[in-house]
């Protein structure tokens, strides 16, 4: 067995539309998600036994032990195949914000997953990696897939988008967390709307797809601009930018992304804000 690593990649809601909560206090959805060439970095190594180490601009963020995504993703994977706690070291770079509505835990998680699989020769199919997942969460099917798709059900039923263009998107993240339980629940105060399915775009090309985009919307933003107003600064900032084409909060926040029409301008808009906000998390990358 060797040592193995794997992106985790950013997940980015390219919109989002929330209904009422079910009576098991889960919400309806639908989402066009999309994920980046950017995110976390999941190595795995042979060991005597279970461990993680996080490192990285983000490592205070998370708790080496204890509950963390990976960790019960790899005991339920090691459950699954009869083996107990699969005795590996992994270690998580963590390079994206912690509570940035990046999916980022359960993205991690998953590339934990298949690179377990790999290390351990496990021989886990597709179907089985997939149900092991979703002990990460509504998300982890869709994290462990990691490629563009519609999720709708309470984010668990996916619909693959191959024909989605590749868009350069530039993620600004402001430097606050957004809960995504307090997202919720202000969402719900101030009274749900419908997880409305919108009708596929004429053409998947880029100008299309965001034209498309442009008559969505993320119902989570409201509220979460409401708890975190630097949420709104960063999209101001955003707008800001030549070559922007659709600016707009992904999941619960408190990121925001920005579509433009080449990496080019992406880059260029990059190095602004980087120059204005210091301290805010800004990356350029791709969609797709």
């Amino acid at each position: 067995m060797t040592t193995l690593s794997a992106l985790a990649p950013a997940k980015v809601n390219l919109f989002l539309h929330v209904g009422a909560p079910r009576p098991d206090g889960y919400h309806p959805l639908c989402s066009l998600v999309a994920f980046a060439n950017v995110g976390d970095v999941v190595t795995v190594a042979p060991a005597d036994q279970l461990s993680l180490e996080v490192t990285g601009p983000f490592e205070q963020g998370l708790a080496g032990e204890g509950d963390n995504l990976v960790l019960r993703a790899l005991r339920a994977l090691g459950d699954a195949a009869g083996i107990g706690e699969p005795p590996l070291a992994v270690t998580l770079d963590k390079r994206l914000p912690i509570a940035a509505g990046l999916g980022g835990g359960s993205s991690d998680a998953a590339a934990a997953l298949r690179l377990a699989n790999r290390a351990l020769s496990l021989g886990m199919d597709e179907a089985a990696l997939s149900e092991i997942s979703r002990v990460i969460g509504a998300d982890g099917p869709m994290c462990l897939r990691a490629r563009t798709a519609r999720a709708e059900g309470i984010g668990d039923v996916l619909t693959d988008a191959p024909n989605m263009a590749r868009l350069p998107v530039l993620l600004v993240n402001p430097g606050v967390p957004s809960p995504t339980g307090a997202v919720y629940r202000a969402y719900d105060a101030g009274g749900a709307g419908q997880a409305d399915r919108p009708s596929d775009p004429t053409h998947w090309n880029p100008p299309d797809v965001v034209a498309w985009l442009t008559s969505q919307r993320n119902d989570l933003e409201v509220p979460a601009i409401a708890l975190q107003p630097e949420i709104e600064r960063a999209l101001a900032a955003l707008r800001e930018s030549e070559g922007l084409m659709l600016a707009r909060m992904s999941g619960s926040g408190a990121t925001v992304f920005g579509l433009f029409g080449s990496s080019a301008e992406a880059q260029e808009a990059a190095l602004r804000l980087k120059a204005q906000y210091p301290g805010w998390w800004i990356t350029p990358g791709i969609l797709g």
